[in-house]
């Protein structure tokens, strides 16, 4: 964790340089304003991977990884990929209780209420055992002895009815018949949260991650081919369920899938949405709801990724405060590969990928399944979430699913609570966003939002190394003289009570620390 003296050394300079030492003090003014057209913010941004310690406070989790790519409902095999020597083992649990793995994760979320995310796999081939251990290349004719072909729809080559428990004597994994098993389980008319259907796990890079079963990148057209393929098998069976598409590892695939034969110059997720919409045409319905992206940033500080050295250095710590810029900021530069060689310019994800949705396939939704910017366990790594979940909020993402890279995942777990229970009471930050300003982004960044009683949250976050002296104005500030504060900073991984502050009157952020301003 960051020590109180290890950021006296630091400062933000200009273009996010690491300065010699901390200025003084910044005085910003931050302006808030009504949106001419109403911005709902997605309940469903606030979604992880894992339960980091506040399941209640999250909305929906999600049940992916490469281990999904090759999971067996059938028995509950699964190959590890290269996260672990290409071995099919029984590291998902479940026994051999056919869909246990799933059952197991989607009662509990459904029972809180909540939205799960369960995986089906279309890359063709799943586990068939759980052993021996190592490498399934060490068995001649592995393809056929150690994996099940897996197919979108039974009816394609069988006439037997879905059944469970389900035949294993036959050569198939069917995924239509483990969902009909799971919807007659959870039925929809009676569980309390809901279950989405996500289209596998990064296809764009099963070259790499699951080389026993794939061995050549993906065409443009042969993953579209599948995903229509899949999503037209779900929505038979299930014509109301909400589909996740593409679920690309990042940048590469989504936009060349990562040099594809095929690409000839086109831009990925612009093939894809054009390709699904007239896949719509030609269903008579839409077959995936959501794009589906991975955002895992390739921002460098002093040389080092931000979501992968855990030595902070006042340059790491510099780039992973301003990293979440990339996100809605359109005059920001970093040090990546995306801005310097593929795009020589800022990245400003968010406006750029909703254009294209709008441009190619209007209606369809964006999710980010799997990201994270690092320092899980440090406060600058509450800073860079705090700031990537407002701006998720402001900017139409419909769901967002952090991917925990530390264990504990403490500082982060706290940036959620600034949205979701900041009082530890239950109190949450709005569902209509609001828009606002910064006069000195690169030091303070500001989200706000309002809700139907009226009531007026802020989250303020100062990235600076050193205090910030806020002017607040705009019209929604009207009538909200006073409010409470909750804080979190330091060492300790917790919002605790600030006070109280006059709206008017300039208000004392400290250095390094995101701020709840709840209204009164």
């Amino acid at each position: 964790m960051t020590s109180p003296l290890f950021l006296a050394v630091l400062a933000v300079g200009p273009m996010g340089q690491v300065a010699e030492a901390a200025p003084a003090g910044v005085n910003v003014t931050v302006t808030v304003a009504a949106p001419a057209q109403p911005k709902p913010i997605s309940p469903y941004i606030y979604g992880s991977n894992q339960e980091i310690g506040i399941p209640n406070d999250l909305t929906f989790l999600r049940q992916g990884g490469n281990r999904m790519t090759a999971y067996n409902w059938e028995n509950n095999a699964s190959n590890a990929g290269n996260d672990w020597h290409h071995q099919s083992d029984d590291y998902l649990g479940g026994g051999d209780t056919p869909g246990e793995v799933v059952r197991k994760f989607v009662q509990p979320v459904l029972a809180r209420g909540q939205t799960a995310i369960v995986t089906i796999p279309m890359a063709g081939f799943v586990a068939a055992d759980k052993g021996p251990d190592g490498d399934v290349n060490k068995t001649p004719d592995y393809l056929n002895k150690r994996f099940r072909k897996s197919v979108a729809a039974k009816s394609k080559v069988s006439d037997k009815p879905f059944a469970y428990p389900p035949d294993l004597s036959d050569e198939y994994v069917f995924q239509d018949e483990m969902i009909h098993w799971l919807e007659g389980t959870f039925p929809a008319t009676t569980r309390k949260g809901q279950i989405w259907y996500s289209l596998d796990n990064e296809p764009d890079i099963w070259d790499g991650t699951h080389a026993r079963i794939r061995q050549q990148k993906l065409t443009y057209k042969e993953l579209i081919d599948r995903t229509i393929e899949y999503s037209s098998a779900i929505k038979a069976e299930v014509p109301n369920a909400t589909v996740l598409g593409l679920v690309s590892y990042g940048y590469g695939g989504f936009s060349t899938l990562n040099g594809a034969a095929d690409g000839k110059g086109r831009y990925f997720v612009d093939v894809f949405l054009t390709e699904m919409a007239k896949a719509e045409k030609s269903a008579g319905k839409r077959l995936v709801d959501v794009l589906d992206l991975h955002w895992y940033p390739e921002t460098k500080g002093g040389g080092k990724r931000i979501t992968e050295e855990k030595v902070l250095t006042p340059a790491l710590v510099t780039a992973r405060v301003q990293a979440p810029r990339h996100l809605y900021d359109p005059n920001f530069r970093e040090d990546s590969w995306i801005d310097k060689d593929a795009l020589r310019g800022p990245i400003y994800l968010l406006p750029t990928i909703q254009e294209k949705i709008a441009k190619n396939y209007p209606g369809t939704k964006l999710s980010f399944t799997e990201y994270n910017y690092g320092g899980c366990n440090d406060m600058s790594g509450a800073i860079a979430e705090a700031d990537a979940l407002g701006a998720f909020g402001h900017y139409g993402v419909f769901a967002a699913a952090l991917w925990p890279l530390d264990e504990g995942s403490a500082f982060t777990a706290a940036a959620f609570l600034a949205y979701r229970n900041y009082d530890g009471k239950g109190a949450k930050f709005g569902d209509q966003s609001l828009e606002t300003t910064s006069s000195d982004i690169a030091s303070v960044s500001a989200w706000a939002s309002t809700d139907s009683t009226g009531k007026l949250t802020m989250v303020l976050i100062n990235r600076s190394l050193s205090e910030a002296k806020v002017a607040l104005t705009g019209q929604p500030l009207a009538g909200h003289g006073s409010a409470e504060l909750f804080r979190l900073m330091g060492t300790t991984p917790k919002l605790v009570p600030a006070g109280t502050a006059d709206t008017t009157q300039p208000l004392t952020l400290p250095a390094m620390s995101v701020t709840v301003l709840a209204a009164k």
